[in-house]
């Protein structure tokens, strides 16, 4: 794997904040309130990214920290008073409190103002200059399973918990749960995006996330007798959750992408079920992906791909195209993770858009977010978009990539972009 040495800083970066991550995190658990404590631009900035990738309203509050009320007045009153202004107009479930570089650098204590508040409310410390979209994400799902979840001793056969990675759809979510449930386990994922910002029409808009894991049910997640992680930085979720009560079974996936992962999880979910047979539909959805790696290996053969993102997303991704036999030429991760070490690629390292464009001559195609369009665009390579965000494109959150079925659209989308782009004259 090759890394960057001693670069100070990201020229053209991919890397988003952790603060973002916790935000989409609290979106998932239904009629809960995001409250970011930092400043208002942190919090406008935020929104914008998951309006234009979701094509939804998204609901977050600010706490509206000041340099001034930063440095002066500390930042306790005005969690506090954002609290009192987003219960005078709406009542949610929960208030998820989390923090960016600005109070992280003061040093406010959220979780003493938490204790002023007497409303339902999960803080989490998700400062925006280290970690990531990703890690933002897993901490706040570790907030909650650390501050709601109940103690219990007895488990539940028949239920199962899934810890679903950040760079999973709301459609992949969904899927993912039906698969777990056709073994004949009642599925409880934590954050739930397939619910909230799956892109149904309402019956109006909501000031609160519509949909998702209710707290109710956050309360009991202790009592499944399976836990299901997806993605390196969910192991830390899954590890919390099962101090909440040792006699739970703890299944841990890098991803669920592509023929071998997707083998593993069903033969996983056949033993812990005691089911002796997958159902039909999962079958014949193997038998179409294997039948897609036959007809897309000969365009994806000749191509060399690059693959920008999460460390989490870049493990399931660049696994599903090396099994039809296409070429990793460049890995580009947003920052460090374990993920990075078993990807199977000419190159792998942390980095930014501006390594990208100095490596083009290595890549003939890209696979990543929106970020990397005008990359394509000026040097000529295929494009296909995927991550987070993926701006100026309808349906993202309809997009499936996982398992079988997911794993055979995505490989044909990837060969198609491939040969139009052969078809098109580009070297």
């Amino acid at each position: 794997m090759i890394r960057h040495k001693g670069k100070p800083l990201e020229v053209n970066p991919i890397r988003l904040s952790q603060p973002m991550g916790a935000a989409l995190a609290f979106l998932g658990v239904d009629r809960c309130m995001p409250l970011m404590h930092g400043g208002m631009g942190c919090t406008s900035f935020t929104k914008v990214f998951l309006t234009r990738h979701y094509c939804e309203p998204i609901a977050i509050q600010t706490t509206a920290v000041t340099d001034v009320t930063a440095v002066l007045g500390g930042g306790d009153s005005c969690i506090v008073e954002a609290v009192q202004n987003i219960t005078k107009k709406v009542t949610p479930s929960l208030i998820g409190l989390h923090t960016t570089g600005l109070t992280e650098t003061k040093g406010d204590d959220i979780r003493g103002a938490a204790k002023q508040v007497n409303f339902p409310i999960v803080y989490v410390h998700t400062t925006d200059y280290e970690g990531g979209l990703e890690s933002g994400w897993g901490k706040a799902v570790r907030a909650m399973i650390e501050q709601l979840v109940e103690v219990r001793s007895e488990v539940r056969a028949d239920k199962a918990v899934l810890l679903p990675h950040v760079c999973m759809q709301p459609i992949e979510v969904e899927k993912l749960k039906d698969l777990i449930a056709s073994f004949g386990l009642e599925v409880v994922a934590l954050p739930d995006l397939s619910a909230s910002l799956d892109g149904h029409l309402g019956e109006k808009q909501s000031a609160l996330s519509s949909g998702g894991v209710t707290v109710e049910e956050i309360f009991s997640l202790a009592d499944a007798g399976l836990v299901i992680s997806v993605g390196e930085s969910m192991k830390i979720g899954a590890e919390t959750l099962l101090k909440k009560n040792p006699a739970m079974a703890h299944l841990h996936l890098d991803h669920v992408q592509g023929l071998v992962a997707t083998d593993t999880l069903v033969q996983k979910l056949m033993a812990a079920s005691g089911v002796k047979q997958p159902p039909v539909s999962v079958v014949r959805w193997r038998k179409r992906l294997q039948d897609v790696m036959l007809d897309s290996h000969f365009s994806l053969g000749q191509t060399r791909v690059m693959v920008a993102g999460e460390p989490d997303f870049l493990a399931g991704t660049c696994q599903a195209l090396t099994e039809a036999g296409a070429r990793i030429s460049l890995a580009l991760s947003t920052v460090a993770s374990p993920q990075l070490d078993n990807i199977e690629a000419a190159r792998v390292m942390v980095g930014d858009l501006e390594d990208a464009e100095k490596l083009q001559s290595e890549y003939d195609l890209i696979v990543g977010n929106y970020h990397t369009e005008a990359l394509a665009h000026r040097f000529g390579k295929a494009l296909v978009l995927r991550g987070f965000p993926c701006w100026e494109v309808v349906g993202n959150q309809l997009k499936n990539d996982l398992m079988y079925e997911g794993g055979a659209y995505f490989l044909c989308e990837v060969a198609n972009a491939a040969e139009a782009m052969r078809m098109g004259g580009h070297k």
